[in-house]
């Protein structure tokens, strides 16, 4: 049987876009669902064998839905990722001018992408938030607002017209997504991969945050980036999503994920999985597998008292 794909819907969205960059797409059934959590809960639930939602935006940062739901949810895994530069275009019911134009929907992550825009050129027009961006040009064609921001393609997929396209207030944005399974085995390493865990701090106490990051830091460990987030247990407790260089089997990652969960109350491991900008970490002296190799081979024979 085909793969079942599910995305953030409906139809024409930027997430179906990335969605068809990920391997097995072409030959994947495609299910859209009105929110991220609702694509999540699917996946758990071996609804779907896939599933892709965005993470990150170059403008507006991380997507603070996706960042929960993975971070204190049941566990699933990234398996990859995909970045996709994002563009908007005002989409319109034909006939529809921009001094015609009351209301602008859109998802809340692309109207502070715009808005300068917006303000120059539907001064007078009110916001209106959507799940999505192809819902809100759904809403447009139904009638229930006059303009959304989209992609481009959307249009013909609800019959509306691209009164102005590669709209954007900061040149060359780009989101990332990430495509989820259920939990098993991360993906092979491969060179220029990325590493995502969720650490819970035990106690809150001057110099947790350090311990967090020395441990990645004495192995010589890049972040690509570090959120902290509520838990939901109450005012100041807090958990931290960290991105890292590097493969879960890789000597360096492992030993610090040690070290990580031996200072934490808990850590969850979100995935190893290839990066999309295929960058190579810079692996500094003493920190390459067999350094690790023979430290340990070393230590050995000390015990042994060989050495």
């Amino acid at each position: 049987m085909p793969q079942r794909y599910a995305y953030l819907g409906p139809q024409g969205t930027f997430t179906e876009a990335a969605m068809r960059s990920f391997p097995g797409a072409d030959e994947a059934e495609h299910l859209p669902y009105a929110t991220v959590p609702a694509a999540l809960d699917a996946l758990r639930r071996a609804e779907v064998d896939l599933a892709v939602v965005a993470l990150e935006n170059s403008v507006e940062g991380s997507v603070p839905t996706t960042l929960d739901e993975l971070a204190t949810g049941e566990p699933l895994q990234i398996v990859g990722e995909a970045h996709l530069p994002v563009s908007f275009a005002l989409l319109v019911r034909p006939g529809t001018d921009l001094g015609d134009i009351k209301t602008v929907a859109s998802h809340p992550h692309a109207q502070p992408q715009c808005r300068r825009w917006l303000a120059e050129n539907v001064p007078h027009a009110e916001w209106r938030a959507a799940t999505s961006n192809a819902e809100a040009a759904q809403h447009v064609a139904d009638g229930h607002y006059d303009a959304a921001l989209a992609g481009s393609f959307a249009a013909a997929r609800y019959g509306l017209s691209v009164l102005a396209e590669d709209i954007h207030d900061v040149a060359d944005a780009v989101t990332r997504f990430i495509a989820l399974r259920r939990p098993g085995t991360p993906p092979p390493p491969t060179g220029t991969d990325r590493t995502t865990v969720v650490a819970f701090i035990g106690e809150d106490h001057p110099g947790a945050l350090l311990e967090i990051l020395t441990e990645f830091s004495m192995r010589g460990i890049n972040l690509t980036l570090i959120q902290s987030r509520p838990t939901g247990a109450g005012l100041g407790s807090y958990l931290f999503w960290i991105e890292l260089e590097g493969h879960v089997d890789d000597a360096r990652v492992g030993e610090a994920l040690m070290g990580l969960r031996r200072v934490c109350a808990d850590v969850r491991f979100v995935g190893s999985y290839p990066r999309a900008d295929q960058v190579r970490p810079e692996i500094r002296r003493g920190t390459h597998d067999q350094d690790f190799t023979e430290a340990a081979a070393w230590l050995a024979s000390v015990r042994s008292g060989h050495a």
